[in-house]
C-alpha cells in the first residue's frame, strides 16, 4: 500500500460521505438549487485565492528546479483554469462586483483556509498532503459524475471541468510526489502529514455542507445560541 492510499484510508469516512452528498448529487442531477451553488461559488473563490497562494508556497519549499517549476505552474493554472471557471459561473449566476466587494467567508472556509495555512507552515511534505484532498476528491467525483447529464449548463460545465484529462494529469502528479516524498519523511513527519491530509478530506465534506446550508457567520451564531442548553432552556437573540 502506498502512502497516499494509506491516508486515504485513514480518512475513508469522510471520503465517501463527500459521494453522496446532496450538494455533490444534486450537481449530478441538476436538482441543486441555484442559490446554494452561488453561496458555494463565492466561497470556492475565496477558497481558491488562497490556495494558490498556499501552492506557490510549495513551490518555495522544493529543493530542485524540476519540482519548484512544476508547483508554481500549478500555482499558475489555479489562477487561469479554475478562477476562470469562476469568472463563467459569476456571469451565469449574476454575480457582480457589488456582491463581491461584500463578500465575507463563512466559517467553514475561513476554517480550511486556517488549516491549510497551519500546514503550510512546516515541510514540503506537510503542504502537498494538505491540499491534495483538493485535488484528488474533486477528480473522483468529476469521474463518478461524468456520465451524468443535469440540464443545467453551469452543473455540466462543474462536471467537465474536473473529470477533463487536464486535471487527471495534475492530480497525479501531485499524488505521485507526496508518495516520494512521504518514503524520505522520518516516521513523526508522515504522521503530520497524515493528519494534514486527513483534516483536509474533513473540511472537504463540510465545504459541500457550507454550501448545502448556505452557512454564513450569522447563521451560525444564531443556530448556537438558539441551541437549547443544559437546562433545557433556550438562550435569548439580542
Amino acid at each position: 500500500m502506498t502512502f497516499s492510499e494509506e491516508i486515504r484510508q485513514a480518512a475513508r469516512r469522510y471520503w465517501d460521505s463527500s459521494f453522496t452528498h446532496p450538494f455533490v448529487t444534486g450537481i449530478a442531477d441538476g436538482t441543486l438549487p441555484e442559490a446554494k451553488f452561488r453561496h458555494y461559488v463565492l466561497q470556492d473563490a475565496y477558497y481558491l485565492k488562497h490556495f494558490a497562494k498556499i501552492q506557490a508556497r510549495a513551490a518555495s519549499k522544493a529543493h530542485d528546479f524540476a519540482t519548484i517549476a512544476e508547483l508554481a505552474e500549478h500555482a499558475t493554472s489555479t489562477y487561469a483554469a479554475e478562477l476562470s471557471l469562476h469568472q463563467s459561473f459569476f456571469e451565469l449566476l449574476e454575480i457582480s462586483n457589488d456582491t463581491l466587494a461584500e463578500f465575507e467567508p463563512a466559517p467553514t472556509a475561513y476554517a480550511y483556509i486556517s488549516h491549510m495555512h497551519h500546514a503550510s507552515e512546516g515541510t514540503l511534505g506537510e503542504t502537498i498532503a494538505a491540499i491534495l484532498p483538493c485535488y484528488w476528491l474533486y477528480y473522483e467525483i468529476g469521474q463518478q459524475l461524468q456520465a451524468a447529464t443535469p440540464a443545467s449548463p453551469i452543473y455540466q460545465q462543474w462536471i467537465e471541468t474536473y473529470s477533463s484529462e487536464w486535471f487527471e494529469r495534475v492530480v497525479f502528479e501531485q499524488i505521485d510526489r507526496l508518495n516520494d516524498l512521504a518514503e524520505r519523511a522520518s516516521a513523526e513527519e508522515r504522521e503530520r502529514m497524515k493528519q494534514h491530509f486527513v483534516k483536509s478530506c474533513y473540511y472537504e465534506l463540510m465545504f459541500w455542507q457550507m454550501g448545502w446550508t448556505e452557512e454564513t457567520f450569522e447563521q451560525t451564531y444564531r443556530q448556537t445560541i438558539e441551541t437549547p442548553s443544559s437546562t433545557g432552556k433556550n438562550r435569548e437573540l439580542n
